[in-house]
């Protein structure tokens, strides 16, 4: 159900602007909140929001359609560079059969094994796999490849510039392979990586091996059913005997945001609230310092001499470092996951307690299902699950490839 009022954490996250700049459109006119709640927040009507597109695509989703999308047969998946296998549940739940899945991080694969024995894990180098044997037996090749930068030296040769890189073993599996479609995602700042180089040799190389890419967009997890900021940058290539055939359509966005609290707590997105499990503890100090932080607020909200022993140097400098001794809100989506909860620059701290967030309220954030357990060391089951792709941001995606490939049966 759409929500008739938004507050203005969520209206900002919705136009991707800051609350800053909210509140300086309501001191203008341009956006006036229409009344406060009772703990004197700000809150708009649905009515006055309509008139952003971001809003509009929100209001207007076709997500429970596209829920519907079904595969019309059975489509085979290899996935490269899988790491815990947030993409690969979401691309399953989506109807695909996984092949194979490649990842050289030891722990990972234990993960991936220990949760669907019945998947084909191959561990190690990609470098030494040789996919000619899939050839025109799969439909789909899909993975998250590390960004390295290119070297050009300004001979331009497309293919052969990439040598060396991963994104080149991703490219030499698509070639080898010759799958009907392709999803590549990655950070965001693929997008201006070295002024934009770096993705113009990329799409060259897609070019080059035959396929035509859709214009990369960067998708926001909050849109898709998921309780995170997070944005990445997806790729989707056609192959060009079918690219003129068939359109590909982005998934549709839920149809509110997702909070910490729905994380977290019995609701919409889970059955339960959060099981109990490990997670690592902050120092004494720290969590002395920290414990004067309110719930969303982070280091300036510390009384002045906290701020000075907690930041130190960095307390001279410019910037406002809102990472910096950061607490979550439960009425907010989290901020983006990284590989541990408790870096100094990207504090994850929990609303209410006084502790860095667990590896289980990690995964609910990423929209892992409970029953899906990490193996390895705590810190690595931490890297694992920051590195995810968010499940239902998979589980989004994958419906809008299911859909492109039953519209190529009918070719």
């Amino acid at each position: 159900m759409i929500p008739e009022f938004y507050t203005i954490a969520q209206v900002a996250d919705i136009l991707s602007i800051s609350k800053e700049t909210l509140r300086r459109w309501d001191k203008n006119g341009k956006l006036v909140p229409v009344r406060n709640d009772e703990n004197n927040y700000r809150l708009y009507h649905r009515s006055q929001l309509e008139q952003f597109e971001e809003v509009q695509l929100l209001f207007n989703s076709l997500w429970e359609k596209e829920l519907n999308i079904k595969p019309e047969r059975n489509y085979k998946l290899i996935e490269l560079f899988a790491g815990a296998g947030g993409l690969a549940i979401g691309m399953e739940k989506a109807g695909f059969e996984t092949v194979l899945l490649s990842e050289i991080d030891k722990y990972a694969c234990q993960t991936l094994r220990q949760n669907r024995p019945e998947w084909n894990v191959v561990e190690g180098d990609i470098n030494k796999l040789d996919f000619k044997k899939y050839r025109n037996s799969i439909d789909i090749i899909s993975g998250g490849f590390p960004c390295q930068a290119f070297s050009y030296a300004g001979q331009k040769r497309g293919f052969e510039d990439a040598r060396g890189t991963l994104f080149f073993e991703f490219a030499r599996a698509i070639e080898e392979i010759k799958p009907k479609v392709f999803l590549a995602e990655n950070v965001k700042g693929l997008l201006n990586h070295d002024c934009g180089k770096t993705l113009n040799t990329i799409k060259k190389i897609i070019d080059d091996i035959g396929y035509f890419l859709i214009e990369p967009r960067v998708l926001k997890a909050i849109f898709y059913k998921v309780p995170q900021k997070r944005e990445r940058l997806f790729l989707v290539g056609i192959r060009k005997d079918i690219a003129d055939k068939v359109k590909f359509r982005w998934p549709s966005p839920y149809n509110r945001i997702m909070t910490l609290r729905d994380a977290l707590k019995k609701g919409d997105l889970y059955d339960c609230d959060v099981p109990l499990s490990t997670g690592i503890k902050y120092p004494q100090r720290k969590a002395e310092i920290l414990s004067f932080v309110p719930e969303g607020g982070y280091w300036k909200d510390l009384p002045d001499n906290l701020q000075r022993e907690f930041m130190m140097k960095s307390y001279y400098l410019g910037g406002g470092k809102t990472g910096m001794a950061r607490r979550l809100a439960w009425n907010e989506p989290s901020l983006t996951l990284t590989c541990s909860p408790a870096q100094k620059q990207t504090e994850r701290c929990h609303p209410d307690e006084t502790r860095p967030l667990t590896v289980r309220e990690y995964a609910r954030i990423q929209t892992f299902p409970d029953s899906w357990q990490f193996s390895g060391p705590i810190n690595n089951q931490y890297k694992q699950i920051g590195n995810a792709v968010p499940v239902n941001l998979a589980y989004a995606v994958g419906r809008s490839l299911i859909k492109l490939l039953n519209d190529s049966n009918n070719i």
